[in-house]
C-alpha cells in the first residue's frame, strides 16, 4: 500500500468518525426532544484507488419501533376518550349536586317537601306559605339549571370538535407538505430525519383525536389511517369537515338536521352503530357526548320534571283547577305533555297563580290555584295533599329509569347514584387506560437516547478519530524524511 493510499484511508476514517461525533452530540442534544428518533451511522467499505480501502457514510439510520409507538398512540386515543367521558360525568353530578348540599336537587326536593309540612302544619300563617312558594321556584330553578348545564356541555362539546377538526386538518396538510420533501430529498445522500420527527410531532399531536394506524411507502412518505380504514393520509391529505352552532336546546339533533355531521373528503360519516367512523378517540367521545350523553342526561331530567309536574296535577288534589288548567308546576305556563317532553326541565316553571310578582298570590298554594278569594286560614287539605303526592309510590313514566315505583325523593335519589355509578365506571376504565398508556410511554422513553451509550460511543469515535489521525501524521513524517533523504 503506497503512502497516498494510506492517507486516503486515514482520510476517510477521518470523514466518519466526524459525521459519527456529529450524529452523537445530535442524539445527546435531543434526549429530551418529543418525537426525535434516534439516530446511527450507516458505514460501509470502499475501494481507493488500486490497493487500499477506506470507509464512506452510506446514510443515516432513524431508529424507531414502529409497533411500540403505535399502540402508544391508540393508547393516548382511548384515554383522550376516557377522559371525556369522565369529565362530562363529573360536570353532569357536579350540576345535580351531592345532597348535604344546599343548592343540590335533593336538598331543593327535600326543601320543598319539608316547606309543604311546615304550611301545612300552620296554613294561616303568611311567612310558611311563602316559604313553600319559594322552595317550589328553588326547586325549578334547580332543574332548570340542570337543563341548560348539559345544554352548555353540549354546546362546548360542538366547539371543541370544531377546533380538533381544525387542527386535525393543519396536520395532515403538514404531513402532506413534509411527504412532498421527503419523496424529493429520500433518495438521494440528503438526511431525512428531521423530516420524519417533524411528521413524528405532528402525528403524536393529533394522535389522542383519532386512534391512527400509520405506515410508509416505498419512498419513505407517510400514509395514515382510523383505525376502521378511513384513508387519512394515502398520496393526499384527506379533509374533514364540520360545521359548528352558536345555540344548542334540548331539540338540536343531528338526525333533524339542527346540528352538523362529519365529512371526508365531502363524504358523511356515520359516527353511531357498531361501525361508528373515527370511532375510539377524543374526537368520537366528544360526538359521543353532544349526540348521546348529553340528549341521554336530558331525557332524565326531563322525566323528572316530567314526574314532579304529573303529580301535582293529578286529578282530585285541586278541585278549584279547571280542566286543561295546569298543577303548580307548568311548561312554561301551560300543561306538561308528553309529545312535548324534550327540553321540559328548561322551561318548567312555577304556576303564576302563587307568585305575587306575575298577579299571583301565596294562599292560593292553600286555598288552590284556580280560588278567587282567600278561603279559610285552618284549611290545610290542599297542601297535605300536595306532599302526600309527592311521597305517593309510583312509576316513573320516561326517562332511563325503571319502572320500579317510587317517591319523588326517591326518583331524585335513583338519578343522582346513576350518574354516579356511570362516573365511577368511567374513572375505572379512565385509570385502567392511563396506567396502559404510562406503560407503553416508559416503554418508548427506554428505546431512546440512552446517554451512557452515546457518551461511551463518543469515547470509542474520540479514539478512532485518533488513530486516524496519527495515521496521517505519521505518514506524513515518512514523506518527509523521503524528501529529506533525497536532497
Amino acid at each position: 500500500m503506497s503512502l497516498s493510499s494510506v492517507m486516503s484511508v486515514a482520510l476517510s476514517g477521518l470523514t466518519v468518525t466526524s459525521r459519527a461525533a456529529d450524529i452523537v452530540s445530535s442524539n445527546i442534544s435531543n434526549a429530551m426532544t418529543d418525537g426525535y428518533g434516534v439516530r446511527q451511522v450507516s458505514v460501509t467499505g470502499q475501494n481507493l484507488g488500486n490497493g487500499g480501502s477506506g470507509a464512506r457514510v452510506l446514510g443515516v439510520l432513524r431508529i424507531e419501533d414502529a409497533a411500540l409507538i403505535g399502540h402508544r398512540r391508540r393508547a393516548e386515543a382511548e384515554f383522550a376518550f376516557g377522559t371525556t367521558q369522565g369529565q362530562h360525568l363529573n360536570r353532569l353530578e357536579g350540576a345535580i349536586g351531592i345532597p348535604d348540599t344546599p343548592a343540590s336537587l335533593a336538598a331543593r326536593s327535600a326543601a320543598f317537601e319539608a316547606a309543604l309540612t311546615a304550611a301545612a302544619a300552620s296554613p294561616h300563617n303568611q311567612v310558611r306559605l311563602a316559604g313553600a312558594v319559594d322552595a317550589a321556584v328553588a326547586l325549578a330553578g334547580t332543574i332548570n339549571g340542570i337543563s341548560d348545564g348539559i345544554q352548555a356541555q353540549r354546546l362546548a362539546a360542538d366547539g371543541a370538535i370544531a377546533r380538533g377538526i381544525e387542527r386535525f386538518n393543519g396536520a395532515l396538510g403538514e404531513l402532506a407538505t413534509l411527504n412532498t420533501r421527503i419523496r424529493r430529498d429520500g433518495g438521494g445522500a440528503t438526511d431525512v430525519s428531521g423530516l420524519l420527527d417533524a411528521q413524528a410531532r405532528l402525528v403524536n399531536d393529533i394522535a389522542a383525536l383519532v386512534p391512527l394506524e400509520s405506515r410508509r411507502d416505498a419512498s419513505g412518505a407517510l400514509q395514515l389511517y382510523s383505525a376502521d380504514g378511513e384513508a387519512l393520509l394515502d398520496g393526499r391529505a384527506a379533509v374533514l369537515g364540520f360545521s359548528p352552532v352558536a345555540v344548542m336546546t334540548a331539540e338540536s339533533t343531528l338526525a333533524d338536521g339542527a346540528l352538523s355531521g362529519l365529512t371526508l373528503n365531502g363524504r358523511a360519516l356515520a359516527l353511531d352503530g357498531p361501525t361508528a367512523a373515527l370511532a375510539g378517540g377524543e374526537l368520537a367521545a366528544l360526538f359521543l357526548q353532544r349526540d348521546a350523553w348529553g340528549p341521554a342526561a336530558q331525557r332524565d331530567i326531563d322525566a323528572i320534571a316530567r314526574d314532579l309536574a304529573a303529580r301535582l296535577d293529578a286529578a282530585g288534589i285541586d278541585p278549584t283547577r279547571a280542566a286543561g288548567q295546569p298543577g303548580l308546576f307548568t311548561d312554561a305556563g301551560a300543561v306538561p305533555d308528553a309529545a312535548t317532553e324534550t327540553g321540559l326541565a328548561a322551561r318548567l316553571r312555577v304556576n303564576a297563580a302563587v307568585l305575587p310578582d306575575q298577579g299571583g298570590a301565596h294562599w292560593r298554594l292553600r286555598d288552590g290555584l284556580g280560588a278567587a278569594v282567600p278561603g279559610p286560614g285552618g284549611a290545610a287539605g290542599l297542601l297535605q295533599a300536595q306532599r302526600d303526592a309527592l311521597a305517593a309510590l309510583r312509576p316513573t313514566a320516561s326517562g332511563s329509569f325503571s319502572a320500579t315505583n317510587r317517591s319523588f325523593a326517591g326518583l331524585v335519589a335513583d338519578h343522582l347514584s346513576g350518574v354516579g355509578m356511570a362516573r365511577q365506571s368511567a374513572e375505572t376504565r379512565q385509570s385502567h387506560a392511563a396506567a396502559r398508556l404510562d406503560v407503553l410511554r416508559n416503554e418508548e422513553l427506554a428505546q431512546g437516547v440512552n446517554t451512557d451509550s452515546e457518551m461511551l460511543q463518543l469515547l470509542r469515535i474520540e479514539k478512532i478519530f485518533a488513530a486516524n489521525a496519527r495515521v496521517i501524521t505519521a505518514a506524513q513524517e515518512m514523506i518527509d524524511q523521503l524528501i529529506r533523504m533525497g536532497r
